[in-house]
């Protein structure tokens, strides 16, 4: 049976994205059918708009959702239809070379459903960005994709869960694993580096940096747990850090911008064998030069954070549960509530950076 449904969707690189009434097909082997409840709006919906990703228009846009499970696909014993879920961009395969060796964060052959859903005016196959589409009433995804987590964290605060939060918050505790008592810096206090804050914050870091251009960011890192900020416009934000901890640098650095001078800054922010962390997603056009000699004589290690390291079906329960109790401030997170009409709305306010999360509600 084919369900009707509405989808935010974008048919060539640079034009804007529409509301279209969209066709999904019933979900099949290892599926499930979710009727989207919110979507968090992220900057790489913005970069699938864009043409940045990859060319394979026409897309469905979002990647951060939370919903109902409406139907299940044959062999599909877990989600159940009627569970509350959160909606993972990455779903380990379980037989790759990576999942064999006890990694699955790592998975080369991450799980997604066949291509189900269409344009009804056209009958235009969709591609789902992420592989799993957010910015629509209903979507088709593996159902490994779709994790349970408890129904006492709202649909808004959850979605932001399916990645932007657990990306930074992931960075923090497993790319970085960010010890007790130590020191960090943060470069991008958007959405990602805000959740990078709250990650140190649960690390017990007792000096966490908050790096940016812009005040409101600066302002939203104090509120999640930044000990000290640093506005990069008007000072040198090495030598600042440099100035907070004893001359020595951060233990642990973060880019969370995507910036070849923000990363090279982040790389001599820290102490000797300190450790960066690059998180924010490059242009690909961007290139950077480094000075070998330099690099080597500080020691430490540069390391990329994709998808905080997470396996989300141990994560996303375990940052449901510390909404729900108070040690992750999800609330604050969101700062707009919109419908699926908005979307564009929402980017602009992105690039203006008056938000850290617009969040589209579905009734």
């Amino acid at each position: 049976m084919t369900i009707s449904g509405m989808g935010v969707v974008v048919r060539k690189a640079g034009e804007a994205s529409k509301l279209e009434e969209i066709l999904l097909g019933e979900p099949g082997l290892g599926e499930v059918l979710v009727r989207i409840q919110a979507s968090g709006v992220c900057h790489t919906d913005l970069m699938y708009r864009e043409g940045k990703i990859s060319d394979e228009f026409p897309y469905l846009l979002g990647h951060e959702g939370a919903g109902i499970v409406q139907s299940v696909g044959e062999g599909v014993t877990t989600p159940a239809v009627g569970d509350y879920v959160i909606l993972a961009w990455r779903a380990p395969c379980g037989k790759c070379r990576f999942c064999q060796l006890g990694q699955p964060n790592l998975c080369s052959a991450s799980l997604n459903a066949q291509p189900r859903m269409t344009t009804k005016s056209d009958g235009k196959v969709l591609s789902p960005a992420l592989g799993i589409g957010t910015f629509c009433t209903h979507t088709v995804v593996a159902a490994t994709q779709a994790i349970p987590v408890p129904t006492e964290c709202p649909p808004s605060q959850a979605c932001l869960i399916g990645c932007g939060v657990m990306t930074g918050v992931g960075a923090a505790l497993y790319t970085a694993a960010v010890r007790r008592g130590s020191t960090v810096a943060v470069y991008g206090c958007g959405g990602v580096g805000c959740s990078v804050i709250m990650g140190a914050k649960l690390a017990r870091a007792g000096k966490i940096i908050a790096v940016d251009i812009a005040q409101n960011k600066l302002d939203w890192a104090r509120q999640f747990g930044a000990t000290d900020v640093v506005d990069a416009s008007k000072t040198d934000p090495v030598e600042a850090i440099k100035s907070l901890t004893g001359g020595n640098g951060v233990d642990y650095s973060f880019e969370a911008v995507g910036s070849p001078n923000t990363l090279l800054q982040a790389l001599w922010s820290r102490d000797l064998a300190g450790t960066c962390t690059l998180i924010g997603v490059p242009d690909p056009s961007m290139k950077m030069e480094l000075p070998m000699l330099q690099f080597f004589g500080l020691g430490g290690s540069l390391r990329v954070s994709w998808y905080g390291d997470c396996l989300p079906s141990r994560d996303f329960p375990l940052l449901a549960n510390w909404y729900i109790n108070g040690e992750l401030d999800l609330d604050r997170a969101v700062t707009r509530e919109i419908g699926l009409e908005d979307a564009e709305a929402a980017f602009e306010a992105m690039e203006r950076g008056e938000t850290l999360r617009s969040v589209i509600r579905i009734p």
